[in-house]
């Protein structure tokens, strides 16, 4: 069953987006009488989950099937297709139409595009002589919701597009999502950006105002006082250390796709030898009828408490409270129990299904955290981060490529290797390409061209500004309390992740004092005040209670990552916002989570 998030606690109303992103897909299938084949783009499938539950399609009378090459099998004789506008997955609508025009099948024929058609598309289809038979249509989904502080626009390869295709529509897709946003909670008065994508969503953001005005008079003051834009190109190193908090964890060993992970089932005590998908926001999604379109979600408070942590803390957490109920279960067998003291013990078990799933998680991923290789990875990362033993770190990842290592493993230390030196010599670039081609394949040749354009391996051309940026920033923290952190260093135990620095500067005070390492970071910066608001009261102030909302609530702040961001960051922004004395909230939004391997395979390409 899909694993809907549970989103009643956001400081605003996303519960709206989704609602508005559910009836607009109900709408299309309403539109379309009777029986119906609806054909899902896998990619999509995911993002579907999050916002409508299958069970209410299939109330609609729609089959649902997956986009492939292979024919679709059904009776239907109404075909629907939802899919992203991408000209690979045209060929795959073209291949299943002419083979249901071979076989003399009368179908109806209806793609609807997300979030929106493109020319490319539909020539597509012109070419292939299939546009005729179509009714072509859009579903404009542009934010996902996938916490009550997280937002998807679901742009997995937007990155990529950016740095080696040259495809900048992706940045347009961000831009619109953003106001449509301003039309639900009132136009953004402030906007700070870093980096050369940020600064042109940031242009193109006015540009669709100066279009289509969201009414800055409808509300007195707009819900998000400021947006920040920040392009994950101004931090490469943060994604590419490994992360040590638990839903970080447990995204780099198991990958979390859409609020779950998919393990063997022995791990969590089942019958061996199956797969088995653990939600882990959420234990039960209940649905009501159709009429009134009512959700209601069971949150796995377990979970939220322990998410954010280090996962030694988390360890030691979960420790204590199996021993706590192990302690009520002994007292409860030996000695009478008062009617309230027996409702509290029934109230603890409720939580068992929960403190046994994440203890069976914690195990399986201790399995890998003690492995001898995690822990040389780690200590080599913290090295390299130190930036103070280029010979070091050279040795240790040509002697990885030499005993043939995971390829992405030994790549993603390169890159990071690569990022803190500004490059590498051109004598070392040279030789571990060769070395890595000579190990590995030749057929990796794309992968590496790729990586040379993105410009994260590449030939050093200047000195590296890593020290002087790490020192100004104070990016790396010695003796770290994981247990009562007060630094957000804790996430990487010790690595204070550097987007997240420049958040906290961006909201203490704006640019202005960190300007001079802002130009030391790549790509362009901005700061801007829109629409009528120049008196409004700047985020500059934020730290104090004079702007809060008039109801109570605090200012809000939508931070949002273009390129993607890790669940380690997201940890360190949940903890910034629940400081003491701080009087902000933070939504965040991005083009999709990330992990350090999830960033090398984006930019992998076997030849032939």
């Amino acid at each position: 069953m899909a694993q809907i998030p549970n989103i009643d606690n956001a400081p605003v109303n996303l519960a709206s987006i989704r609602e508005q992103s559910q009836k607009e897909l109900i709408n299309i299938l309403k539109n379309i009488r009777g029986k119906k084949c609806l054909v899902i783009d896998p990619k999509l499938g995911g993002s579907l989950s999050l916002i409508i539950q299958t069970s209410i399609l299939k109330e609609l009378g729609a089959e649902l099937r997956h986009l492939s090459a292979d024919p679709i099998q059904t009776d239907c004789s109404k075909i629907i297709y939802l899919v992203r506008s991408q000209p690979s997955l045209m060929k795959f609508i073209c291949s299943n139409v002419q083979n249901d025009l071979s076989k003399g099948l009368q179908r109806e024929y209806h793609v609807y595009f997300v979030p929106r058609r493109t020319v490319v598309c539909e020539k597509v289809l012109e070419e292939e002589k299939l546009h005729h038979l179509m009714s072509i249509g859009e579903y404009p989904l542009y934010v996902v919701p996938m916490d009550e502080d997280l937002l998807s626009f679901e742009l997995d390869l937007a990155y990529k597009e950016c740095l080696v295709d040259g495809d900048t529509s992706s940045l347009w897709h961000i831009a619109k999502a953003i106001h449509k946003l301003e039309f639900s909670f009132g136009l953004i008065p402030n906007v700070r950006a870093k980096g050369k994508a940020s600064v042109r969503i940031a242009d193109i953001l006015n540009r669709m105002q100066a279009e289509e005005p969201v009414n800055s008079t409808d509300m007195l003051v707009p819900e998000i006082n400021t947006l920040i834009l920040l392009d994950r190109e101004v931090d490469m190193v943060t994604p590419l250390c490994s992360q040590l908090t638990y839903e970080g964890l447990l995204d780099e060993f198991l990958y979390i796709n859409n609020g779950s992970v998919e393990l063997d089932s022995a791990i969590m005590g089942q019958q061996e030898g199956k797969k088995m998908k653990v939600p882990l926001n959420s234990r039960q999604v209940i649905c009501f009828t159709l009429s009134i379109l009512l959700q209601s979600y069971v949150s796995d408070k377990l979970f939220k408490e322990i998410r954010d942590l280090n996962f030694e803390v988390v360890v030691q957490i979960l420790r204590q409270k199996a021993t706590s109920m192990k302690q009520d279960y002994t007292e409860m067998t030996t000695t009478t129990q008062t009617v309230s003291e027996l409702k509290d013990f029934v109230k603890k078990l409720n939580s068992l299904p929960e403190m046994t799933r994440h203890i069976n998680l914690a195990q399986h991923l201790s399995t890998f955290t003690s492995k001898p290789s995690f822990l040389g990875q780690l200590d080599m990362e913290h090295t390299i981060i130190e930036a103070q033993s280029y010979d070091i770190c050279f040795e240790y990842i040509e002697e990885m490529i030499q005993k043939q290592e995971p390829l992405l493993t030994v790549l993603r230390l390169l890159i990071l290797f690569s990022i803190t030196n500004s490059g590498l010599p051109k004598k070392h670039f040279d030789y571990l390409r060769r070395e890595l081609l000579h190990s590995y394949g030749f057929e990796h040749m794309a992968t590496l061209s790729n990586l040379e354009k993105s410009g994260l391996l590449k030939k050093q051309e200047s000195k590296s500004n890593w020290l002087t940026v790490k020192r100004a920033l104070q990016l790396v923290v010695d003796d770290t309390d994981t247990a009562n952190p007060n630094d957000i260093a804790y996430v990487f135990s010790g690595y204070a992740p550097l987007s997240i620095r420049l958040v906290q500067h961006a909201i203490r005070s704006g640019w202005r004092p960190v300007e001079e390492i802002l130009k030391l970071l790549p790509g362009p910066h901005l700061e801007t005040k829109r629409g009528g608001f120049s008196n409004s009261p700047s985020v500059d102030t934020l730290s104090g209670a004079s702007t809060n909302i008039a109801d109570g609530r605090r200012s809000l702040v939508l931070v949002v990552f273009v390129g993607g961001v890790t669940f380690a960051e997201i940890s360190a922004l949940r903890f910034l916002t629940a400081q003491e004395g701080m009087a902000y909230d933070l939504i965040i939004a991005t083009t999709k989570i990330i992990n350090g391997r999830t960033v090398v395979e984006t930019f992998t390409e076997k030849l032939g």
